[in-house]
Parts: structure tokens; C-alpha cells; sequence
């Protein structure tokens, strides 16, 4: 066995020492480089929000002009028909009772979910930053 395995390691070292060490051509560097430029151009995504700042500039001012219009509008209108339905809509709610600590929760938990939502995107885009 440890004659077979010098007649190996002879012929290894024969095969190694008769083949020549090939070497790259002359502008490989720029080949790999500029294939690495394209699929660095193919993956990256430019961030498009799903609404665009006109949108919500329209948005904001539609509510902002409707909030007015209801503050300052034409008062001539008669006010027993919008009186009935907020009567109408508290006796539907009249009904239910929350305790203390429900309302708290109904109160804190929207605003807490409003503070973590841009803490925890700013910290996955700091994390994940290219």
C-alpha cells in the first residue's frame, strides 16, 4: 500500500511539475469588472412609495379645505337634520360601557403603533443600509 501510494504522489508531482501555470489575458480585470457593473446595475431598485407626495399634498388639503368648509361654511343650513343623527348614533353607542383601563388602551395603543412604526423602519433601513 505505501509503495502504491509513493507511485501516486510520484506521478502527481511528474504531472505537476510538467504543467505550465496558465495566466489571465491582459484585460480579464476589465471583463470581470464590467459584468460585476452590470449585475451591480440589474439588482438595485430604486424606492418608489406606493403614494406619491402630490397625492398626499392633495389628500391633506382635500381634509384640510373640508375641516374649514365645516368650521367657517354656510351656516343656513338646518341643523335638526344633523342634530337627529347624532342622536341617532349615541343612542346606538349609549349602550356600551368600557371600563378605565379600556379606554387607556384604546387611546395609548393607536399612538404607541404610531411611534414604533417610523422608529422601527429608520432602524431596518440603518440596519440594511447598501
Amino acid at each position: 500500500m505505501k509503495e502504491s501510494d509513493k507511485n501516486i504522489k510520484k506521478l502527481i508531482g511528474d504531472i505537476m511539475a510538467e504543467s505550465n501555470l496558465e495566466s489571465p489575458s491582459i484585460d480579464f480585470t476589465s471583463k470581470v469588472m464590467s459584468q460585476i457593473l452590470v449585475v451591480e446595475k440589474i439588482k438595485i431598485q430604486h424606492y418608489t412609495p406606493l403614494i406619491s407626495k402630490t397625492i398626499w399634498i392633495v389628500i391633506i388639503g382635500s381634509l384640510i379645505s373640508l375641516i374649514l368648509y365645516a368650521s367657517f361654511g354656510n351656516e343656513s343650513y338646518n341643523s335638526e337634520i344633523g342634530h337627529s343623527y347624532v342622536v341617532n348614533i349615541s343612542n346606538i353607542f349609549s349602550e356600551f360601557h368600557f371600563s378605565i383601563n379600556t379606554i387607556y388602551a384604546i387611546l395609548i395603543v393607536p399612538l404607541m403603533i404610531l411611534v414604533q412604526i417610523p422608529l422601527l423602519k429608520n432602524y431596518y433601513d440603518k440596519k440594511y443600509q447598501l
